[in-house]
């Protein structure tokens, strides 16, 4: 009874109203969904295990895409320079790109909000510090920061440690970059907050600071928490496709879509133009339709902008 009366208030609430009144954003939702389906079932829906050497055959390399002359029916988006099959190899780098993205957001809203919290609530010397910490981040590019820290683990860390941990690599350093913008939009909420009747009469019945601030203060920032997540979901994945571009993210034996685009980028110009072009158009699709819904899901929390 309580599940149908949830669904219920859902399909009248003014959200699930915006949604199904916005064409783009439900064919948005879709494209997600389907990247999101493909990557968590990429074992069982991708055509050939492309990470399986004992498969692979050399002489299935450089095979074109099925509607091409030569191509082969075997292989709907053609096969790289080891005889991967190209759709495979699109579905498992999701699964990676897609993994790093949503860990380093999760490291991101947990670190920021945590921070903006306690600059908003207690201020003083510890907002002073947050927010100036957040200020000298915020003038260098996230992408540099992220490289900067893949660059220092390199340094420390064993090849053979680094690669075996790589993702856990990417996660941290990509995290580490997108922290102050959750940071700054949970003090805002907080400094708008913490003055409110509620929030006195908490204090006075002697509520301790840090729980009115997570169970009382905290929910109020969810859905601009929520809508800056969902941008820089998008973000975080172009950026460990970056990374991985310029050879500093996962290693050519776990590839991500970053991956797959840079070992398509050495046969681009000798012809071989599937290996770079379909993985690259499905980090774009991918990063398109995750934008869109952020932009969606912005609108639809904030009445002003309906």
């Amino acid at each position: 009874m309580s599940d149908s009366s949830a669904f219920a208030r859902l399909r009248d609430s003014d959200i699930w109203w915006s949604f199904r009144s916005s064409p783009i954003t439900v064919i948005a939702a879709i494209v997600t969904a389907v990247f999101f389906a493909g990557a968590i079932l990429a074992p069982w829906v991708a055509p050939y295990d492309p990470f399986d050497v004992k498969a692979l055959n050399l002489m299935d390399a450089f095979t074109p895409p099925a509607w091409s002359e030569a191509g082969s029916a075997r292989h709907l988006l053609g096969t790289d320079n080891q005889g991967r099959d190209v759709l495979s190899a699109i579905l498992y780098g999701s699964r990676v790109s897609l993994m790093i993205g949503l860990a380093a957001i999760v490291l991101s809203v947990t670190t920021g909000v945590l921070l903006g919290l306690m600059a908003g609530f207690r201020g003083g010397w510890a907002e002073a510090v947050v927010m100036r910490l957040a200020d000298i981040q915020l003038t260098v590019p996230a992408i540099l920061i992220a490289l900067t820290l893949d660059g220092v683990a390199r340094v420390v860390l064993p090849k053979a440690v680094h690669d075996e941990i790589a993702i856990w690599v990417l996660v941290v350093s990509i995290g580490f970059a997108y922290w102050p913008q959750f940071a700054r939009v949970t003090r805002a909420t907080t400094l708008a907050e913490r003055n409110k009747d509620y929030v006195n009469a908490a204090r006075i019945i002697g509520v301790p600071g840090a729980r009115i601030a997570l169970a009382h203060v905290l929910p109020n920032a969810w859905g601009p928490v929520l809508v800056i997540a969902t941008i820089e979901l998008a973000l975080a994945i172009i950026a460990e496709a970056s990374l991985s571009y310029l050879g500093v993210g996962m290693p050519a034996t776990q590839p991500s879509l970053g991956t797959l685009i840079r070992i398509g980028n050495a046969f681009l110009f000798s012809g071989e133009w599937w290996i770079a072009i379909f993985p690259a158009l499905a980090l774009v699709i991918l990063s398109l339709a995750v934008n869109l819904l952020g932009d969606w899901l912005r609108d639809a929390l904030n009445p002003k902008l309906r």
